[in-house]
């Protein structure tokens, strides 16, 4: 991916369904009675609206250009921050919500890092790098995470 415009696209997309998704997921541990895990997905939603302000900013409109289904770059043909959560419901163990929110960040620090890697465009390159590292972070964190839930 070369062009600016469309990288910013793509991590609003990104990020507006990783939030969407953490607050669902949020939802189902509310549900469960984990107040813990679900904070840790409230704190992560709020984090992926940060991203979703980052790159909307950046790309300097305030409404993404719409993108047809098929227009969009996604691996796996579906935004990384979408794909296997169809098991999110009210009665989601702990442990398998984190298992499937560090899925998703995995793939969205895949795809970032993959665009930083392929690119040929400098300014893409820099702002994917940026995007991999954030998704890093929410990477690690889930992963201390769901290693104290699973102790």
């Amino acid at each position: 991916m070369d062009d600016v415009e469309r990288f910013l696209t793509h991590a609003i997309q990104v990020e507006r369904d990783a939030a969407r998704r953490f607050e669902e997921l949020a939802e189902s541990m509310k549900t469960v009675g984990n107040g813990d895990t679900e904070a840790c997905f409230r704190q992560m939603a709020v984090f992926s609206r940060q991203h979703l302000a980052e790159a909307t900013a950046r790309a300097g409109f305030r409404s993404p250009p719409q993108l047809a289904p098929d227009e969009y770059e996604w691996p796996d043909g579906t935004s990384p921050e979408t794909a296997g959560w169809e098991g999110v419901d009210g009665f989601l163990p702990p442990h398998t919500a984190l298992e499937l929110a560090l899925d998703s960040e995995r793939r969205g620090h895949a795809f970032y890092a993959a665009i930083a890697a392929t690119t040929r465009n400098p300014e893409v390159k820099v702002l994917a790098e940026e995007f991999a590292a954030e998704e890093a972070e929410h990477v690690a964190a889930l992963e201390l995470r769901l290693a104290r839930a699973l102790i």
